[in-house]
């Protein structure tokens, strides 16, 4: 499954694209706090990148950055809040939400961890590792994904899915791991940090359901950014 979890067979209704939209556009707003300029700002690089793949237009997309590096009247006061917790089954899950209140969202996370075990901080991030991972898919050259991360930087290597792959790194070295990717002609697909699992726990069909829809109700919150499991 993969450190990130990312909800299968989402609707592409008007709705859930408006969520993804809004969830894109916090990051935006937060990486631009540092900087509205992408080619100075790695951050707001990568999610602006992130933001064209997903067909965000152009008007929405810099309203976005202008409103985080206060370049318009409406201030924005976003911040990154992390929970940590167990899905059912013990299967530790790390939630990166990007709100504007962080009384609400607590009280949001609290609710709908009810189905499992909300955690003090550090109960069960000290079985993940940070690091950066950047998926890519192959040039029509054929490079090798061992030599490309090797030349490029990165740390480790692994299949990804539906023909991707993907290559971890340094958290600091993300960007230039991504940026040595695109020149090698590998398509970049996305560039991130993640909370990658040490121990991912193996579940029979019916147990991973209950994950799956556990991990779905949590995502559907406005406030939810990321969420990360321990799954295998």
């Amino acid at each position: 499954m993969g450190a990130q979890w990312k909800q299968k067979h989402r609707e592409a209704s008007a709705d859930s694209k408006g969520r993804m939209f809004a969830k894109l556009s916090k990051e935006i707003m937060i990486a631009a706090k540092s900087g509205a300029d992408p080619s100075m700002n790695p951050r707001l690089r990568m999610a602006v990148d992130a933001a064209k793949r997903a067909s965000m237009t152009k008007e929405t997309l810099e309203r976005a950055i202008k409103k985080g590096a206060g370049l318009l009247d409406e201030p924005i006061q976003y911040e990154t809040v992390t929970y940590e917790g167990f899905a059912p089954h013990q299967v530790p899950v790390i939630v990166e939400c990007l709100t504007d209140n962080r009384n609400r969202t607590s009280s949001n996370i609290r609710v709908l961890f009810r189905k499992g075990q909300l955690g003090a901080s550090g109960s069960v991030s000290w079985d993940f590792s940070r690091v950066g991972q950047v998926e890519a898919t192959r040039p029509a050259s054929g490079d090798d994904a061992d030599e490309a991360a090797i030349e490029s930087g990165a740390q480790d290597v692994e299949a990804g899915e539906e023909g991707t792959t993907r290559f971890f790194s340094e958290p600091g070295d993300l960007d230039l791991v991504s940026k040595a990717l695109a020149d090698r002609k590998w398509t970049v697909t996305s560039a991130e940090l993640i909370w990658k699992p040490k121990n991912p726990v193996a579940l029979d069909d019916e147990q991973r359901a209950s994950v799956e829809d556990f991990l779905a109700a949590i995502d559907e919150d406005d406030d939810v950014h990321k969420i990360f499991v321990g799954l295998a």
